[in-house]
């Protein structure tokens, strides 16, 4: 069996014998912060480690990033499994494949930097700064892929400690702390919140905003959404975003439509929980609201435009009338222009959203929202055409908008589908749009190209 007390005394005797310095940088506050690592992992469980804990997250907080970058890459190079040590229990593993020696090999194959971590987390705000430091190291990364390993462990603990279990769901309403409503304005990703009045407009009436919260960050919403209450499914996102004070809530809503979601904390990237708030949010809508018979989003198509641009630059769409009618873009405010651009344009868009290339060949989703919501169990419902002309609305996709559907009886079946199969679960609408060919008006097309 492994000694795993004296494992540590050999990190411990290896991590003195580095010494304290890191060369070419700064020794004032680098250096600092290795040694106090050094001390706070070394010191045993009582009191005097919140101590060091509190003093390291002082230094930490000081650090430009500069110092930070040499920071992390002293964490990821001095703070590693002794090769020795894990060699010899891979082997005693591979000789004796017990529970009992899979768990010493997890416990030498894991990095020493993770407990400093662990132990860094009870500095006062510890989580917080955890987080903070993630996003700061994904930044440093690209530049100093020597932190990479860093990452990788800071990714695996908050994906433990901010597990679904731990947190909280909490409506967001007028009567919610300023400090909290404050940071809706600031962290809202989708559709701007232009002022106090606006925010109102989007938590009171029939404006329903969720978030989820963590134990350890109490006043600090992970990511929340917005729900507008109607009475169908939305096409258009500028009646959901129109300031109206007096709105009250119909006696009778029957649609929820998810027409915003943010995520708060690029610290935590790539770790999910949205997928649970939309699920819980839809529980306390129908607790709420037994009334409620669809579910679905308003969501942007961030990449569509990119793609279609990629595909006129390959040779992938013709003919060349239609390329140059879409790239000439004064279209968009000229209603019979539009109209001539509309069919192929939606049938593009269909094939995009399911993963096809723009001459309808199999692949897979690329678009982030939807293989956000696909994934979560959600059906590709209806592409909406001029439903977003604002200039950012134009830019991502030229103004179309997708409602993703959320019928619960399905979600685990659509879930499965797509996660297992790659299957797009979609309505016979946008099934339609697939099978169509892609036709235009050539007449109206090559007049609108020869228009001046």
């Amino acid at each position: 069996m492994v000694d795993i007390h004296s494992t540590w005394q050999r990190f411990l005797t290896r991590l003195r014998a580095g010494g304290d310095k890191v060369k070419g940088r700064p020794a004032s506050t680098v250096d600092e912060a290795l040694t106090l690592s050094k001390a706070l992992i070394a010191h045993p469980a009582d009191a005097g480690q919140v101590k060091l804990a509190d003093a390291l997250a002082a230094t930490y907080r000081r650090m430009n990033d500069e110092e930070a970058a040499a920071f992390f890459a002293g964490l990821a190079a001095q703070f590693n499994p002794d090769p020795a040590v894990l060699s010899s229990v891979a082997r005693a593993y591979l000789d004796e494949p017990t529970p009992e020696r899979a768990a010493e090999l997890a416990a030498a194959a894991e990095a020493p930097r993770q407990e400093l971590i662990r132990r860094l987390n009870i500095a006062k705000e510890g989580t917080a700064l955890i987080v903070g430091m993630r996003q700061r190291a994904m930044k440093l990364a690209a530049k100093n892929p020597a932190i990479a390993p860093l990452t990788a462990d800071l990714r695996h603990l908050l994906a433990s400690w901010f597990n679904r279990g731990f947190l909280e769901v909490r409506e967001i309403s007028w009567r919610t702390p300023a400090a909290v409503l404050e940071k809706l304005i600031r962290y809202e990703a989708v559709h701007a919140i232009r002022d106090w009045s606006d925010l109102r407009n989007r938590v009171e009436g029939d404006r329903r905003c969720f978030a989820f919260f963590h134990p350890a960050m109490p006043e600090e919403p992970l990511i929340f959404i917005e729900v507008a209450l109607t009475q169908k499914m939305s096409d258009s996102i500028a009646p959901l975003l129109t300031p109206a004070p007096d709105r009250e809530l119909s006696a009778t809503p029957r649609a929820a439509i998810f027409y915003s979601i943010s995520n708060c904390q690029p610290g935590l990237r790539n770790i999910q929980f949205g997928d649970f708030l939309i699920k819980q949010v839809v529980a306390e809508l129908q607790a709420e609201l037994p009334g409620l018979r669809i579910f679905a989003t308003l969501s942007p198509i961030p990449g569509f435009r990119r793609w279609l641009d990629e595909a006129f630059a390959l040779g992938k769409i013709v003919p060349s009338a239609l390329k140059q009618a879409i790239e000439r873009g004064d279209w968009i405010d000229n209603p019979k222009a539009a109209d001539a651009l509309r069919a192929p344009l939606l049938g593009l868009c269909a094939r995009y959203l399911v993963g096809m290339s723009p001459d309808g060949e199999g692949g897979e989703v690329k678009d982030p929202v939807a293989r956000f919501h696909l994934s979560n169990g959600a059906r590709l419902e209806r592409i909406n055409w001029r439903a977003d002309p604002s200039s950012q609305g134009v830019e991502q996709s030229w103004g179309m908008m997708v409602n993703y559907r959320y019928r619960p009886r399905t979600i685990s079946a659509n879930q499965e589908a797509f996660a297992f199969e790659g299957r797009v679960e979609r309505s016979p609408g946008v099934t339609a749009l697939l099978n169509a060919p892609i036709r235009f008006q050539e007449a109206a097309v090559q007049k609108l190209v020869g228009q001046d």
